[in-house]
């Protein structure tokens, strides 16, 4: 069996990186209460075998998950149904490149990037053309248009924008 793992060092991440993905796992978790969805912050790991044969491990910032109990171990084996990232310096490009190419190809219906020094939400939604699938930004939400913030696959939960960067310096 081939892993193709890619070692990043995560160690000294700034507070604020953790700041926002715990506002925003505090803000979905109470709504997802009563569902079959799980929303996780970064200690959960998808494992998927790739087109090509790889495997892929990945740990997303944040996720939801309305199939918990497709699992091995510490692993999903599933995708989620959203995936979140914040981007830091050391992991913009492969969260932008590499990361969002495999969320593609594992066809997660949403997913939303996070610069918090712009204090923007890129959100992304997936489609298809023909029978591949394709990622089109749907919105970059700044303070200026925050009222746009939403997920759009869990239409139901709330966002709040002020509340998602509170405790960020």
């Amino acid at each position: 069996m081939s892993l193709d793992l890619q070692i990043m060092d995560m160690a000294g991440g700034p507070p604020d990186h953790s700041t926002v993905i715990t506002n925003f796992v505090n803000m979905v978790y109470n709504q997802l209460k009563d569902s079959t969805c799980r929303v996780y912050p970064d200690n959960v790991q998808y494992r998927w075998k790739m087109r090509d044969g790889s495997e892929k491990n990945v740990i997303p910032d944040a996720s939801i998950n309305c199939q918990i109990r497709s699992r091995k171990g510490n692993s999903f084996l599933n995708a989620p149904q959203f995936v979140l990232e914040v981007l830091s310096p050391s992991t913009a490009k492969y969260d932008r490149t590499e990361k969002k190419e495999i969320y593609r190809t594992e066809e997660i219906p949403e997913y939303w990037i996070i610069d918090i020094p712009g204090r923007t939400i890129e959100i992304y939604d997936l489609d298809y053309e023909g029978q591949e699938p394709r990622y089109y930004l749907m919105d970059t939400v700044k303070s200026e248009n925050s009222e746009n913030l939403h997920l759009i696959h869990f239409p139901h939960i709330r966002i709040d924008f002020e509340q998602l960067f509170d405790g960020v310096e």
